[in-house]
């Protein structure tokens, strides 16, 4: 195998990664077949969601969503576990509303590196599940050895829709706060971005009531996010494809 060296385009281009020639990040738009995921719903203190919140986003509410990600079939990437923990919010002053993740843990260092670089997602190393153990859906996210998320679904009891689970939180469009700085120290990025999927294909929904139990971990701090009252959790099965999304603030260019 012969690797050209890059031209200056190639790296002033859209889409560059390195290493040169074996890149950890996918270009967009790749793809995600087969997908399982267990949502699972609580609520929280708002002052909770509040103190996590980038200024200017403001909360929706009190909800907190953890899906847990059996990734089984992902372009570039191959099979692997993520968990992203949702809040609602709203940019106010625009028509931006969505859900905000202040966590989110992968076992793909690809998968990491491309949800941190290029959307700014808050994604750490972690080792999350998913498996059926008889009459239940079992999730887990695990870090340093520490279950610091555990959550069970009862098995397929109730038919529903990803609607049921929209109106607790408006979970499709996702922001996050992209913060990198220069080799200097000096601020390089400092944007509010919002990317929602694509091609997405819901092949089951299920939901009904659903558990949930968090442990300390201050490198996985998921327990900021108390639980005050379960709500239902959701079990589906889908195909999605993630392309590009948009800048929706700039703290660099405020006046």
């Amino acid at each position: 195998m012969t690797l050209r060296r890059p031209t200056l385009d190639d790296i002033a281009r859209g889409g560059f990664a390195t290493p040169w020639g074996a890149p950890s990040a996918p270009p967009f738009p790749f793809s995600f077949r087969n997908a399982e995921i267990l949502t699972l719903a609580w609520r929280t203190d708002p002052a909770a969601i509040e103190a996590l919140l980038p200024p200017p986003l403001e909360p929706l509410g009190d909800v907190v969503l953890a899906h847990i990600y059996k990734m089984t079939d992902v372009d570039w990437l191959g099979p692997y576990g993520e968990s992203n923990v949702m809040v609602g919010a709203r940019l106010p002053g625009t028509a931006n509303i969505g859900s905000y993740s202040p966590f989110l843990f992968l076992s793909s260092d690809g998968g990491v590196i491309q949800g941190r670089e290029v959307h700014g997602q808050p994604k750490k190393f972690g080792e999350p599940r998913l498996e059926a153990r008889g009459d239940l859906f079992v999730g887990t996210v695990s870090r340093n050895g520490i279950d610091v998320l555990t959550g069970t679904l009862a098995y397929k009891q109730r038919r529903d829709t990803l609607d049921s689970l929209a109106a607790l939180v408006p979970f499709a469009v996702n922001m996050n706060l992209k913060a990198v700085d220069h080799i200097d120290g000096t601020p390089a990025i400092r944007q509010l971005t919002s990317r929602k999927l694509a091609d997405v294909t819901v092949h089951e929904c299920w939901s009904g009531p659903c558990s949930v139990e968090l442990r300390a971990n201050v490198q996985a701090p998921v327990f900021r996010l108390p639980v005050r009252e379960m709500l239902d959790g959701f079990y589906w099965r889908a195909d999605f494809t993630l392309v590009a999304g948009t800048i929706i603030h700039d703290y660099l260019e405020r006046t």
